[in-house]
């Protein structure tokens, strides 16, 4: 469906630096197939008269600031992964900065502490704001490397790496 907007889309690419409360230049996947968009979350509790309260990112992430945010306004939501795996995780309203446009946007809270972008922005959180071009890559992330690595590591011995790498159990 066509955008009803009257100002144009701004375009960002699969990836942007995100500002989220003070924290500046935060690493965040834009992901056209995700709905919902997440947010690496830590020390997520319920107090007793149901306020909600956590803390963004962890501790061993350079955005973590230790500082407890506590709410009232959240629900829960089942998520579903591409890997078809569910959770029930709460969704929360946070204030957010990409390329210029600042809004407030709903954010499920997720250990995304092995995930290489701690903030993933979904499909709802763009509509009607931006347009994705894949072809644009503003954060460069340890993948692309991990690949390079791997891929050198394959033609120096492709018998090794297969036993070392696609040996049963190995991934």
């Amino acid at each position: 469906m066509a955008s009803m907007s009257k100002t144009p889309l701004k375009i960002i690419g699969s990836t942007a630096y995100v500002e989220i409360f003070d924290v500046k230049c935060i690493p965040a996947k834009i992901d056209t197939g995700a709905d919902t968009s997440a947010i690496w979350a830590s020390d997520i509790n319920m107090e007793k008269d149901g306020t909600l309260t956590f803390s963004l990112f962890g501790e061993k992430s350079p955005f973590y600031t230790g500082k407890k945010i506590r709410t009232s306004d959240y629900f829960a939501k089942v998520v579903r992964s591409s890997h078809g795996d569910t959770q029930i995780r709460y969704r929360v309203k946070i204030p957010i900065a990409i390329n210029g446009e600042s809004f407030t946007t709903t954010f499920t809270l997720a250990n995304r502490s092995r995930n290489h972008f701690p903030i993933l922005i979904g499909r709802h959180t763009l509509e009607n704001r931006f347009l994705v071009d894949v072809s644009k890559i503003c954060v460069e992330h340890s993948s692309n490397r991990n690949s390079i690595r791997l891929n050198k590591e394959l033609q120096e011995d492709p018998y090794a790496f297969h036993q070392k790498y696609f040996k049963k159990g190995a991934i």
